[in-house]
């Protein structure tokens, strides 16, 4: 009898990862929560929210299910691997104290102080005046400023001054546009190079890396405009290079670890720093605990080897007996996304066109929902289409030949993707 799995989000990334466990001969059931339109077509949505602790903890129960796959930020923070573990439920994910790598850039800037892994300078300020003080006391320096807490990928303002600066606190910490997220937050010394995203299925003592990708944060082509959850995507990364993923691990992936298991809170699920690589070398911008998203659309597109397997194991302390093997051809994801995204948008528009996609591509769901008119947009990023060929500017051409096939009212995408 197969197993019955729980992922809990309603984004492209949540599709591809259902995609993929639907490929497992161990899998029996995927209940997603709460899903969109392209979930629903591999497996069951259920009516609850990621926040939504005890109902997720009631539903899991409810179904039967026997395995917890971690994929988007709010639940670890909130201790649901804590809970369905109680329950009996073996998961993949880390605990709520682990999951304060991502839920708390104070605590994880600190850690990485502790235990020798490089990263931006910083200050923590809790208080709007004493953050404002030491802005202006930098003499207009670049900086950073970010929430501290969880805010969808777009808690982080790049700075070029002084003035910046204040906009930015006053954006975070007065009017509050990060939520809870900018009650701390982070003024950071700005770094200069260019970005990568490295991921690594880990069971709490062994990290297996996966191969990097570089995503696109800004909305509109050039690197201009607002910062987004990520609106495109392509893998491998172009200018990574062996000795760069060798450095990675060790002085990333297996510090990070092995900090954990110090820190009395060993990392179990997928841990995914954001990395800034720059001309004095390679610095840790951000961890995320979790499956990036766009990068997951790509990376579920290159693995070869059963998804399920690999977290299954690591959830079991397994990692070391799976051999997890990876597709030579690379990926590339253009993210379609409701025009005005991600500030203002309209929703509810009927999505043309996703039976003329080719088969051999993908069309992973986020900000979609079915009405009696067909399937329609419900969100900021509505599509991620990815394409893979043996080359990135193959599969480059194939993805964005086939995004030219889906039509919705106000559709906008960038027409740089991979373009390197």
């Amino acid at each position: 009898m197969g197993s019955k799995v729980l992922l809990v989000g309603m984004g492209a990334r949540e599709h591809a990862i259902a995609w993929k466990l639907r490929q497992s001969p161990r899998v029996d059931e995927i209940f997603i929560a709460p899903g969109n339109a392209g979930t629903a077509m591999v497996g069951t949505n259920l009516p609850v929210q990621p926040k939504d602790i005890d109902g997720l903890v009631k539903a899991a129960k409810a179904h039967g299910v026997d395995f917890y796959l971690a994929t988007m930020d709010d639940p670890q923070p909130l201790g649901l691997v804590d809970r369905l573990t109680a329950e009996g439920i073996l998961c993949y994910g880390p605990t709520q104290a682990a999951a304060r790598l991502e839920s708390s850039k104070e605590w994880s800037k600190a850690f990485m102080v502790r235990h020798g892994i490089r990263t931006a300078a910083a200050r923590a300020f809790s208080n709007y005046r004493e953050a404002c003080a030491y802005v202006e006391s930098l003499n207009d320096a670049p900086c950073v400023v970010k929430g501290s807490g969880l805010a969808a990928g777009k808690g982080v303002i790049v700075c070029n001054g002084t003035r910046d600066a204040l906009e930015a606190l006053d954006i975070a910490m007065v009017r509050r546009d990060f939520g809870s997220a900018g009650d701390t937050v982070l003024v950071e010394q700005r770094l200069y190079g260019w970005e990568t995203s490295c991921h690594a299925f880990c069971d709490g003592k062994t990290a297996v890396m996966m191969p990097f990708s570089s995503d696109y944060k800004r909305a509109q082509d050039g690197d201009k405009g607002l910062n987004t959850g990520g609106v495109g995507v392509y893998s491998p990364s172009k200018l990574v290079t062996a000795d760069m993923v060798e450095q990675t691990r060790r002085e990333v992936v297996e510090r990070t670890m092995q900090g954990m298991i110090e820190e009395g809170a060993p990392f179990n699920g997928t841990l995914y720093p954001g990395l800034m690589v720059s001309a004095d070398g390679t610095y840790v911008i951000e961890y995320n605990a979790r499956f990036g998203d766009p990068e997951t659309q790509a990376l579920m597109m290159r693995l070869e080897t059963d998804l399920f397997e690999v977290c299954h194991a690591a959830a079991q302390q397994r990692l070391h007996e799976i051999d997890v093997r990876w597709r030579t051809d690379a990926a590339v994801g253009v993210v379609l996304c409701s025009a005005g995204y991600p500030a203002t948008y309209k929703l509810g528009y009927v999505i043309r066109g996703l039976d003329a996609v080719d088969p051999d591509v993908q069309v992973f769901h986020a900000g979609t929902k079915d009405d009696d008119r067909g399937v329609v947009t419900n969100g900021g990023r509505v599509l991620t289409v990815v394409a893979t060929g043996p080359t990135v500017e193959a599969a480059r051409a194939k993805a964005y030949d086939n995004v030219h096939r889906i039509e919705f009212t106000d559709a906008y995408y960038r027409k740089d993707i991979a373009l390197v």
